[in-house]
C-alpha cells in the first residue's frame, strides 16, 4: 500500500483527495495547508508520494517540490494544478514531478497516475 501526503492549501481539496485515495487502496499518512508544513511532514513521515498542489500562499508547489527534492531525490510528487497554469506544470516536471493531475479531476485518472509510481 502506497503511503501518501497531500499538500493543498483547500481544506475541502484535502478531504475530496483523501476519500479519492482512501478508497483506492492508499494510505493517506498525512496532509500539510501549505509549504512550510509540506517540508516538515515530508521530513517526518517519508511518504512514498506526495500530491502537491501549485497555488499555495506561503510559497507555491513548484518552490516546495524543489526543496523536497533538494532533502530527497528519489521524491515522487505529483503536481496538482488548476486550467491555466500549464507554465508552472513545465517547470515542475523539468524540477523532478513524476506527474501532474488537472483540477477539477477525474478519480480514475488520480489513481491511475499514482499507479505508475
Amino acid at each position: 500500500m502506497k503511503r501518501v501526503l497531500i499538500v493543498d492549501d483547500a481544506a475541502f481539496m484535502r478531504l475530496a483527495l483523501r476519500t479519492v485515495l482512501e478508497k483506492n487502496g492508499f494510505d493517506v499518512v498525512g496532509e500539510a495547508e501549505n509549504g512550510s508544513m509540506a517540508i516538515l511532514r515530508y521530513k517526518e513521515l517519508k511518504p512514498d508520494i506526495v500530491t502537491m498542489d501549485i497555488t499555495m500562499p506561503d510559497m507555491d508547489g513548484v518552490k516546495v517540490l524543489k526543496l523536497i527534492r533538494a532533502l530527497d531525490n528519489n521524491a515522487s510528487i505529483v503536481m496538482i494544478s488548476a486550467l491555466g497554469q500549464e507554465s508552472y506544470v513545465k517547470e515542475a516536471v523539468i524540477n523532478g514531478a513524476k506527474g501532474f493531475i488537472v483540477k477539477p479531476w477525474k478519480d480514475e485518472y488520480v489513481i491511475q497516475t499514482l499507479n505508475k509510481i
